[in-house]
């Protein structure tokens, strides 16, 4: 490759010589980064520029913590690389929080981030970029001279993409100024490039997990031998399982040996339309699932952390049980749970194995797939199947209930949608009581746990599937956290449905504390007319009181979506949500 076809071009009129920048940025539009998020001050202007410049779209976020929570989404949905660009100093920091989410999420994320020269030792932006980067589990790597840039930039994609790790790469402005010296990509790597983003249309194509050797056959017999014992078998699939593509093998071995299928939280929808799709294990789950769930005597973990969320502290694995887990990473076998057996596989390919081992015994059992358990689910799968009697319905003129708004939007919305989750008291009504299409329809940044990144979750989920109507399912304190976004989102035209739960309060901490006497001065707030902030930023909006109300969702709908709505629910706040006592035994 020449200077030429290493830089992109003329080098902004300045012949045939380009800088590293103008290079780094070219490279990496080859290796895959069609999309760019950010914030570009002058230690990324450059390389944002040249990315530009070789046919990326760079969008532009109003906050750093923004553009890192959008690309992480992004990357979620497209099934391919996210890419986040920031300035120097400030621009990392600023965008940590959302680069820790996708750390812990292991999304393949990369980070363009400028860096202070090795020189600038008094650089009042000069912070140590690697440490941070390494401190909150990203994976720390840099442009080390003119010579090697374009090595490093592969280096960091292959990272990125192979090990599904998010990866900081640090760009020192002095190396960015450099003549680029014309190095070839390594031959490896001028094809490393996730599947594209395809238009409009069909689900796009998932980035495939690293090949990995199929668990031994010793280890598929035993695994076998354990199902063919079992009677009330449950298989739990997890992020690796959605990543996997492993719906259909899960769905032959749990027909052929009986089990019913649950998911965690961020797998929820991989077995939708399944008769014996249990939905969402754990503290989400409907009271008829945690019965079943819990009654069973072999419980299965596919790419799936088995961690206190999706367990209930252990409370959903009979004493009796047999538990198995599958994973990718050894260092996921038993890491939160005690398990039996333990399988390093791809869920997919160990599903095919174990399927094809019982086939060959002749191996069929009814389990619990029985017409008695499908009706049960038929009636009480969903959590909008179970009626208010313990708690009725807490409207009363002024305020709604969350379960009767959220039902209700459920009635309205298309089913192709995408539903973006915040953190807080809240989040249980949109992540179960709206329906999702499949596993792709659920973005739920929460490894982190942080309030304040759903309505960017929803600004990248719009940007990857354009085709869905996406929903921002936010609490009042995550939508003012992030408000700034609502801008990006009205100057990108996305038709983003975005509803505030709002209870006038960081409801979690009212409800976990207000019980034992502590004041609550802290977390209440005065009442906010969230939809005359929505206007401003040139939204439409309406404010919820009553399902009423919710014909303006209706019409927006009808309409031409070309603008963020902004629904202000004032919704009923005198009880905690169901999940929350179980999720504060973690903290």
């Amino acid at each position: 490759m020449s200077a030429v076809d290493a830089g992109g071009g003329e080098g902004a009129g300045r012949g045939s010589a380009v800088n590293v920048a103008e290079a780094v940025g070219t490279a990496l539009a080859r290796l895959g980064a069609d999309t760019v998020f950010g914030v570009v001050g002058s230690g990324n202007f450059h390389v944002t520029n040249a990315l530009v410049a070789a046919g990326a779209r760079f969008v532009a976020a109003r906050h750093e913590g923004g553009a890192a929570t959008m690309a992480d989404a992004y990357a979620r949905v497209s099934g391919g690389l996210g890419v986040l660009s920031v300035h120097q100093g400030p621009g990392l920091t600023n965008a940590l929080t959302g680069i820790t989410e996708a750390a812990k999420s292991r999304t393949p994320l990369l980070v363009l981030a400028g860096e202070v020269a090795a020189a600038a030792v008094r650089s009042n932006f000069r912070v140590d970029q690697a440490a941070l980067a390494a401190a909150v589990g990203a994976v720390p790597e840099r442009i080390h001279s003119p010579e090697t840039a374009l090595a490093d930039v592969a280096r960091a994609c292959r990272t990125a993409v192979a090990e599904r790790r998010t990866v900081l790469l640090g760009l020192p402005l002095d190396v960015q100024a450099a003549e680029h010296a014309g190095a070839a990509l390594p031959a490896r790597d001028r094809e490393l490039r996730p599947p594209p983003v395809p238009p409009p249309g069909p689900a796009p194509a998932r980035m495939s997990v690293p090949l990995l050797p199929d668990p031994s056959p010793t280890a598929v017999a035993r695994f076998a031998d354990a199902l063919a014992a079992a009677r009330r078998p449950v298989f739990v699939a997890g992020r690796g399982a959605r990543l996997a593509g492993a719906r259909e093998p899960l769905r032959a071995l749990a027909e052929r040996c009986g089990a019913l299928l649950a998911t965690s939280a961020v797998a929820r929808g991989l077995f939708a339309g399944d008769p014996f799709d249990l939905d969402v294990s754990g503290g989400f789950a409907t009271p008829t699932a945690a019965e079943l769930i819990a009654g069973a005597d072999l419980l299965v973990g596919w790419g799936c952390s088995l961690n206190m969320w999706t367990l209930r502290h252990g409370n959903l694995v009979a004493k009796d049980a047999t538990v198995v887990q599958v994973d990718v990473d050894a260092r996921a076998l038993g890491a939160h749970h005690p398990v039996d057996l333990s399988l390093i596989g791809d869920a997919a390919s160990t599903a095919h194995a174990v399927e094809a081992e019982l086939a060959s015994r002749g191996h069929a059992a009814t389990g619990l797939r029985t017409p008695e358990v499908a009706a049960r689910l038929a009636a009480r799968r969903r959590w909008r199947d179970h009626p208010y009697d313990e708690h009725p319905d807490a409207a009363d003129g002024t305020r709604i209930d969350p379960r009767t708004l959220t039902i209700a939007l459920d009635d309205l919305l298309p089913r192709e949608r995408t539903v973006a989750v915040d953190s807080g008291n809240f989040m249980g009504y949109p992540a179960m009581f709206l329906d999702v299409p499949d596993a792709d329809g659920l973005v739920f940044t929460q490894a982190f746990q942080s309030v304040g990144l759903g309505l960017a979750t929803a600004i990248g989920a719009a940007v990857a599937r354009p085709d869905r109507l996406t929903v921002a399912a936010l609490g009042d304190g995550g939508a003012l956290m992030g408000a700034a976004e609502l801008e990006t989102a009205v100057r990108l035209g996305l038709g983003l449905l975005v509803v505030v739960y709002d209870d006038e309060a960081y409801g979690a901490e009212v409800h976990h504390f207000g019980p034992d006497g502590h004041p609550l001065d802290a977390v209440r707030f005065p009442a906010a007319d969230l939809a005359a902030i929505g206007r401003g930023y040139g939204c439409e909006a309406v404010t919820v009181r009553s399902p009423d109300d919710l014909a303006a969702v209706g019409a927006w709908l009808a309409g031409p979506r070309d603008r963020p709505l902004v629904v202000h629910a004032k919704v009923s706040r005198d009880r905690p949500a169901w999940w929350l006592e179980e999720a504060f035994r973690g903290h």
